[in-house]
């Protein structure tokens, strides 16, 4: 397994890996839950069952932080096959309400222009 690419999107977080195995075998261990189980637990997941699927190409999961503030996220694993053999696997983790995700606080000397309000 080959590590390919890793990008920061403004909330998802995308991996891409070049595997030697077909997509086949690829889309079982992701999509049977007994082979599944041994890299992903259900007890990660918000639901055992996938949120949707595209029969070998696509599989989506929900999962739910087991820590406080509990954010629930979305897994997206997509399979795709090479050309001159193999797989891609691209997995695409992006949080469902974006808005829950803690912002970084501003800096107290940001060097912004200082506005005040008219009396």
């Amino acid at each position: 397994m080959t590590d390919l690419k890793v990008k920061g999107q403004a909330q998802d977080l995308v991996f891409e890996y070049e595997l030697d195995a077909l997509p086949e075998k690829v889309w079982r261990a992701i999509s049977i839950p007994a082979l599944r189980e041994k890299w992903l637990p259900k007890e990660e997941l918000a639901d055992a069952e996938p949120v949707s699927s595209a029969a070998g190409k696509e599989i989506r999961y929900r999962m739910r932080d087991s820590e406080p503030p509990f954010l629930e996220s979305i897994v997206t694993f997509q399979v795709n096959p090479k050309a001159e053999g193999g797989t891609t696997l691209r997995i695409i983790h992006g949080l469902v309400d974006a808005g829950l995700a803690r912002q970084p606080p501003t800096a107290a000397n940001s060097n912004r222009p200082l506005l005040m309000r008219a009396a």
